[in-house]
């Protein structure tokens, strides 16, 4: 067997298809018309900075807000990082395409959509046709601007969820524009007047955890990314551990932040170990040992395509890391 650092060119390759592009740990919300905030927001490690139009703006504040994420939009110049998503307003608030007209209006279209309170997937659809509008019109490539999509803050939207797969799969340029789903407690809670979202223990109740739960799944058979919702105390950052533990632990690759100091935790919880980045060279070198058969095995144990799969999701996110 090859020595346990082998490199993972190496071992058979899984396709493309199964390895996704690296993920987009930390999502940092700034409210769209606080210049304050923006700056700070922008000096942050967070792979992503949300400039929002929508629960943290009034409406009489709007038109500023928009007037301000389009100055952020316009100023970054070559700035790569962190990368500049928008939340809109609802579909159904009647602000949504005004929204993107007018943050958009010089041409300097976000890298991505948060689209809120989805109660079906056709309001998807809706979104990713009017961005190939304003893309077309700007001379942006089609399906350049990428959509996360907050499916559960009301309750059509999560009995809709588990009909994405099938919806959005009828809908090549939606697909194609999806790069993750993440699920919402808050608003949820108040669709459903419910008095709390955890039990006496300190866990979610059955209802959240439903929603958690159908948001993990659909992502995982649209083979996009799971993002875990904001922890709303960005004090408790025990509390925002443990969630942390429990949102890498189940399959999310990353969490909606609400303040710069949750930033640093979350990057650090969905970076692999030094033993998970060991563990998963053990397995490429594994595989690398037989010449490209379909199972290999690894300390006494039968290990498959799945293991493979894993273990080389686990090396592309410690190489992003500044691991080997």
């Amino acid at each position: 067997m090859p020595p346990c650092g082998a490199d993972a060119e190496e071992a058979p390759r899984v396709s493309d298809a199964e390895l996704p592009a690296l993920a987009l740990r930390s999502w940092l919300f700034v409210p769209g018309d606080s210049e304050r905030k923006q700056d700070k927001a922008l000096t942050t490690d967070a792979d992503v900075v949300i400039l929002d139009l929508e629960d943290s703006v009034t409406s009489a504040q709007l038109p500023h807000a928009r007037e301000r994420v389009a100055h952020v939009l316009r100023s970054r110049g070559r700035r790569q990082t962190p990368q500049l998503w928008v939340r809109v307003n609802a579909p159904g608030s009647g602000f949504l395409k005004t929204d993107l007209a007018e943050v958009c209006a010089a041409g300097a279209l976000p890298d991505g959509v948060v689209l809120p309170k989805v109660s079906a997937a056709d309001q998807i659809d809706d979104v990713a046709q009017y961005l190939s509008t304003l893309e077309t019109g700007f001379g942006r490539a089609t399906g350049s601007t990428r959509l996360l999509v907050i499916a559960t803050e009301t309750a059509a939207g999560l009995l809709a969820l588990p009909q994405y797969p099938l919806t959005l799969g009828a809908s090549p340029l939606a697909r194609e524009r999806l790069l993750g789903l993440t699920w919402g407690a808050e608003d949820l809670g108040a669709a459903l007047g419910a008095r709390s979202r955890h039990d006496a223990s300190g866990e979610l109740t059955f209802t959240f955890q439903l929603a958690r739960t159908t948001c993990l799944l659909a992502a995982a058979a649209l083979s996009v990314q799971a993002i875990d919702t904001v922890h709303t105390n960005f004090r408790d950052a025990q509390g925002l551990q443990r969630e942390l533990d429990n949102a890498r632990r189940d399959g999310f690759s990353g969490k909606l932040a609400i303040h710069p100091d949750q930033i640093a935790p979350i990057n650090a919880a969905f970076a692999p170990s030094e033993g998970e980045r060991e563990h998963a060279q053990r397995v490429v070198a594994a595989f690398a040992a037989v010449s490209g058969a379909g199972v290999a095995s690894l300390d006494g144990q039968m290990i498959d395509r799945p293991h493979l799969l894993q273990a080389q999701r686990i090396l592309a996110a410690a190489r992003r890391g500044g691991g080997t």
